[in-house]
């Protein structure tokens, strides 16, 4: 089974966001989270040993036998890209418009959602790999992105910051493909599910399109994978 980081993440909708004391914490909840039907996953350099708990869930599956898809956020130097992608990152994402990132991510034709906050920073992204990441996202609320989309209107936008789980269906009716959750999300298992099942259960977010917005990835052989599944 194969699918490209975009269109899991425009299924999926709600990308949690993980910022953990350490290793071990960041195993455990990643863990919870493929257990309650979460596919994609961000863990952050900001966690202690988020190298290596990268490595420990990686190759995890979700609730549905499907692989992982563990991205790395807040990456903004070359080093931490290929840290992160020797280790077996899906995707990588930084906080601001990262240079150095961008070009480790086109070298290794990797995915990467580059930060950006003004809308001249957001199309350069978008330009650049087809997706980009809104943040601080809660300075501007859910218009806008709702204004991004109306000049953007093909490209997978991913705001982050200050937004709680509640708050997500507004951002996805004002045009998110997927929303960045950093804090908020329940603890038991039961309701945890219920969250990610809710989304599924949603209408489709607009298409994501990575054959246009980024090239797919390469096996170790150098093959280009399958064409990415559609299913969250």
């Amino acid at each position: 089974m194969s699918g490209h980081p975009y269109e899991v993440l425009a299924a999926q909708r709600l990308l949690p966001v993980l910022r953990n004391t350490g290793a071990d914490e960041a195993v455990r909840a990643t863990a919870a989270l493929l257990a309650a039907g979460c596919r994609a996953v961000e863990l952050t350099t900001s966690t202690p040993g988020w190298a290596g708990a990268l490595a420990r869930t990686a190759g995890l599956a979700d609730a549905h036998g499907r692989p992982a898809l563990i991205g790395v956020g807040t990456v903004t130097t070359a080093a931490q890209a290929r840290a992160a992608l020797d280790a077996g990152a899906a995707f990588l994402v930084s906080p601001y418009p990262a240079p150095e990132v961008r070009e480790v991510a086109a070298q290794r034709e990797a995915v990467f959602v580059e930060g950006g906050f003004t809308p001249a920073e957001i199309a350069a992204a978008v330009r650049a790999r087809g997706a980009a990441k809104v943040f601080p996202a809660h300075v501007g609320g859910p218009g806008f992105v709702r204004s991004l989309r109306a000049v953007l209107p093909d490209a997978v936008l991913v705001p982050t910051g200050g937004i709680r789980p509640d708050e997500v269906p507004d951002w996805i009716a004002a045009g998110a493909t997927a929303v960045g959750v950093g804090s908020g999300l329940p603890s038991d298992p039961d309701a945890l599910a219920a969250v990610f099942a809710r989304f599924r259960a949603a209408r489709p977010a607009r298409p994501a399109g990575p054959d246009r917005a980024a090239p797919c990835p390469r096996d170790p052989a150098g093959h280009r994978a399958a064409a990415p599944e559609t299913r969250p």
